[in-house]
């Protein structure tokens, strides 16, 4: 039995798991790792401003449960095909843990936080525990000609999102190309497809309303 220690997590751009992107490297949002204070040695990170990608292998602590199921739906099959648990990327698995490959922007010092890493296209919930970091090596970690079973390419956008009211309009532009992105893939759960009801999704330190209809996201005001 190994115990697992954090020793980091997430500062993103996501507050809850509504929104998320459901894999990495589906939307370039801004984040940071943050080490936890007994791993704020800057010798720990030495050389890793070396590669342009990085491992983090993360827990999912808002999805944990006392039981796991042999067989999960996953969203890209539109949650009515059952696969085996081990053949997704299911929160729901026996060991609840995650691996995301993401893009090191850079290597910073923060005065009191110590080394920090600025990443682009995490898929976790801001607050996420990190257990380990690797270095992503292209020529053992990439396998372009590999088969992808249910998921042979990266989903495309399946909505055009608009914002008549404007009501993003002050927001940063980095962080609303980023919003606009991960609303275009459709963050709502593959059942619910009323044009009426007005979905609340968490982003940043804004609450972001939003309906559907006929393929065309719209930001709404809050009432």
């Amino acid at each position: 039995m190994i115990d697992m220690i954090q020793i980091a997590h997430i500062e993103s751009l996501f507050p809850s798991k509504f929104g998320v992107p459901r894999q990495a490297g589906l939307v370039d949002a801004p984040a940071r790792v943050v080490f936890e204070p007994q791993f704020r040695v800057p010798e720990a990170v030495r050389g890793l401003d070396e590669f342009d990608y990085v491992w983090l292998i993360w827990q999912f602590h808002l999805a944990e449960r006392q039981e796991w199921s042999p067989t999960v739906r996953p969203p890209r099959l539109g949650g009515n095909r059952r696969v085996g648990v081990f053949a997704s990327r299911s929160p729901f698995r026996p060991n609840a843990l995650g691996l995301s490959s993401v893009r090191l922007v850079k290597v910073g010092t923060d005065a009191s936080l110590g080394p920090v890493l600025y990443v682009e296209g995490a898929d976790l919930v801001d607050g996420t525990p990190i257990f380990d970091i690797k270095p992503y090596v292209p020529y053992a970690d990439s396998h372009p000609d590999a088969r992808g079973g249910f998921a042979p390419a990266p989903p495309e956008a399946r909505l055009v999102v608009e914002d008549p009211e404007g009501v993003t309009a002050g927001m940063d532009p980095r962080k609303r190309e980023a919003l606009f992105a991960a609303l275009a893939l459709d963050p709502r759960p593959s059942y619910q497809n009323d044009p009426r009801r007005i979905y609340t999704m968490p982003f940043a330190d804004q609450e972001i309303c939003f309906r559907v209809d006929a393929g065309r996201l719209i930001v709404v005001k809050k009432v």
